[in-house]
């Protein structure tokens, strides 16, 4: 692939990790954010240490605070903002981007209120005659081992062939590689849900459980998820691949997850304010749940889990109270998802 210029909205964690895999493949790379401190750090110092550390970045990596500079005739925009803000994100790049461009995200949530996909939101914000079709970049993937170019598989999906086999070629090397998938509604929604049962396996380590309740709330998870997904167009075989299964695993098993460790903490007592306050980072589990919650009961899916940990979030209910109710809900076939 010739060099492209790409604009990678959003210099978090994942946005950073982002950037550098983009950086190794020889393209030019322009992180956005509007914090100017972190965007001095990475212009000066070539690091972002409120995310990694450790890690430095290639001095070509440059950073903007100034979005019409960042989207200067590039060729591609990735969307790393948390999914509260992807909207109004959404709509300042559709002000200022003046000739078309390949949009793709790589966050994963659902957005409050509206219940939308964020390909949605941004199919929605900028003009057809700006964009492409959305291309979702989504898998199991931590931004701290991506960034010291850990072995890393995930997928872009598209319902476009083309763009997705675009962004495979843009992001693919020897430790990041790529496989296009064109169920767009099953890579987003797994993505997306998985938080809620990361939440949920964390709260059960946090109260002592053991590696069968960890398998538990991960399988009993991902039909719960698949079950709301389908219902909302998804194909069931997306939630055995990479971006269901695989970043159902990866969140859900590991101290790198920021909804996995706020869960933990739950478990362990602490207040919800005090886990979100301590994080210093979103932690997209929580509104996620809340979204959830509310489609399943609209779309008349069963989701015990995500129930459970609505209650617990949003009711105030007690973590140990709502895991004993869980495990007395009534009998049920394993595999009801598909009946």
């Amino acid at each position: 692939m010739t060099k492209q210029k790409i604009a990678v909205l959003g210099p978090g964690s994942w946005g950073t990790a982002l950037s550098q895999v983009l950086n190794d493949n020889g393209h030019e790379v322009r992180i956005w954010g509007n914090i100017p401190e972190q965007i001095a750090e990475i212009n000066t110092s070539h690091t972002n240490t409120r995310y990694f550390k450790d890690a430095v970045l290639d001095p070509a990596i440059v950073a903007y605070d100034d979005l019409t500079e960042a989207l200067a005739d590039v060729d591609a925009i990735l969307f790393v903002v948390p999914t509260k803000v992807t909207r109004l994100v959404a709509q300042q790049v559709a002000e200022v981007l003046d000739h078309p461009a390949v949009i793709m995200h790589a966050s994963k949530g659902l957005e409050p209120g509206t219940h939308e996909r964020l390909s949605t939101i941004l199919e929605e914000e900028i003009p057809s005659e700006l964009r492409s079709d959305i291309v979702v970049i989504s898998g199991p993937s931590h931004a701290e081992e991506t960034i010291v170019r850990d072995l890393t598989l995930i997928t872009a999906a598209s319902i476009d062939p083309e763009t997705a086999a675009y962004a495979q070629a843009l992001f693919s090397n020897n430790y990041f590689r790529l496989y296009t998938n064109s169920d767009v509604i099953g890579v987003e929604t797994a993505g997306a849900l998985k938080n809620i049962i990361a939440v949920g396996a964390g709260a059960l380590a946090g109260m002592g459980y053991g590696d069968n309740a960890k398998a538990a709330v991960i399988t009993r998870g991902l039909a719960e998820i698949t079950r709301l997904g389908v219902k909302m167009g998804a194909k069931p075989l997306t939630y055995s691949g990479l971006s269901g299964v695989g970043d159902l695993i990866v969140t859900g098993t590991s101290v790198h997850s920021r909804n996995w460790r706020a869960g933990y903490a739950l478990g362990q007592g602490e207040k919800l304010e005090d886990v979100e306050r301590n994080m210093g980072m979103v932690i997209e589990g929580i509104s996620t749940t809340k979204v959830a919650y509310e489609l399943a009961q609209e779309l008349d899916v069963y989701m015990p889990i995500t129930t459970a940990i609505y209650r617990v979030i949003y009711q105030g209910a007690d973590v140990k109270e709502a895991i004993l109710n869980m495990m007395q809900n009534e009998f049920r076939s394993e595999n009801e998802w598909a009946e």
